[in-house]
C-alpha cells in the first residue's frame, strides 16, 4: 500500500513538474499587494464564520446534552433524536438546505434593518459585516453537526464524574440543577476539555464547506486567485494550493497547541485524581 501511495504521489509531483507549477514564476503574484489582501480577507471571513460556528455549537451542545440527561421524556426523546439526525446528515447538505431556504434569507435581512434602524452608525457596521444569508447558512449548518458532537462529548464527561459527586451534593440540599450546575458540569467540562478543542478544530476545518455556497472564505478565495492569476506557465493552482493549506494547517495547529495548554493548566497543582493537590510540609511555626 505505502509504494502504490508513494508511486502515486511520484506521478502527481512529476505532472505538476511538467505544467511549470514549480516555476519560481507561478509565485510572483503573490508579490502583489491585491494577492495578499484577497488572502488576509479570505482568512478574515474564515475566522469570523469559525468564531460565530464556535459560540453557537457549544450553546447548542449544552442545550443538546441538557436535554439528553434530562429525567423527563418528553426533553429527553427529542433531544435525542435531534442529536442523532444532525450527526447523521452530512454537513454540506444541512449548509446547502439552509441556503436555500427563505426563511433564512428574511430573517437575516430583517435583523439587518432592525441594526440599521436602531443601532446607527455600530449597526450599520454590523449589518455589513454580519447580516449575509451566506456566512449565517454556513454557520447555522456546521454549528447544528459541530453542536450535536459537542453535545456527546459533555454527555461522555458527566458520566465519567464519579457518583459520589452527584451524591455530596444532594447531601448538602442541592437540587438536581444545582448539582448539575455548580457540581457536575464543571468537572465534566475540565475532564473533556481536550475534545472539546478537538471538536473545535473540525469546526474550523468545516468552515471550507463555504466554498460550495460562494461565501469568501479562504478555500473560496484561493479558488479565486487561481484561476484569475495568469502566468506564463499558466495559472499557480499548486502555489495557491501551498499557501492556502498552510494557512488551515498552521490555524488547527494553534488551537491543538491551546488545547494542550489549557489542558496542562488545568491539571497544574491536582493529583492524579483530579483533587486539589496538598503540600506535605507543615506551615512554619506549627507544632
Amino acid at each position: 500500500m505505502a509504494a502504490v501511495t508513494g508511486g502515486a504521489l511520484c506521478w502527481a509531483l512529476l505532472r505538476f513538474k511538467e505544467a511549470g507549477q514549480f516555476d519560481a514564476r507561478m509565485w510572483e503574484a503573490f508579490e502583489y499587494r491585491g494577492v495578499q489582501l484577497r488572502i488576509l480577507t479570505g482568512m478574515v471571513d474564515t475566522v469570523k464564520a469559525f468564531v460565530l460556528a464556535v459560540v453557537l455549537s457549544l450553546l447548542l451542545g449544552f442545550l443538546f446534552a441538557a436535554g439528553r440527561l434530562s429525567t423527563h421524556g418528553l426533553l429527553r426523546r427529542p433531544a435525542g433524536a435531534l442529536v442523532e439526525f444532525f450527526r447523521a446528515v452530512p454537513v454540506i447538505i444541512t449548509v446547502f438546505a439552509l441556503y436555500a431556504t427563505d426563511l433564512l434569507r428574511t430573517a437575516v435581512t430583517a435583523a439587518a434593518d432592525f441594526l440599521r434602524e436602531n443601532l446607527g452608525s455600530p449597526g450599520e457596521w454590523a449589518a455589513t459585516n454580519f447580516a449575509s444569508p451566506t456566512l449565517w447558512a454556513l454557520v447555522v449548518g456546521i454549528a447544528l453537526y459541530n453542536g450535536a458532537a459537542q453535545a456527546e462529548i459533555l454527555r461522555a464527561g458527566v458520566g465519567a464524574v464519579p457518583k459520589g459527586q452527584f451524591e455530596a451534593g444532594y447531601a448538602l440540599g442541592m437540587r438536581k440543577t444545582q448539582v448539575m450546575t455548580a457540581v457536575v458540569v464543571p468537572q465534566a467540562v475540565r475532564t473533556m476539555l481536550p475534545s472539546i478543542i478537538s471538536q473545535m478544530v473540525v469546526t474550523l476545518k468545516d468552515t471550507s464547506l463555504g466554498f460550495f455556497i460562494m461565501y469568501e472564505e479562504l478555500l473560496y478565495a484561493g479558488k479565486l486567485l487561481a484561476q484569475n492569476t495568469a502566468t506564463p506557465h499558466g495559472y499557480p493552482y499548486l502555489p495557491v494550493l501551498c499557501v492556502v493549506g498552510s494557512l488551515y494547517i498552521v490555524t488547527c495547529l494553534l488551537l491543538s497547541y491551546a488545547a494542550r495548554r489549557l489542558t496542562a493548566l488545568e491539571w497544574r497543582g491536582l493529583d492524579g485524581r483530579g483533587l486539589p493537590r496538598v503540600s506535605s510540609k507543615m506551615p512554619t511555626g506549627s507544632r
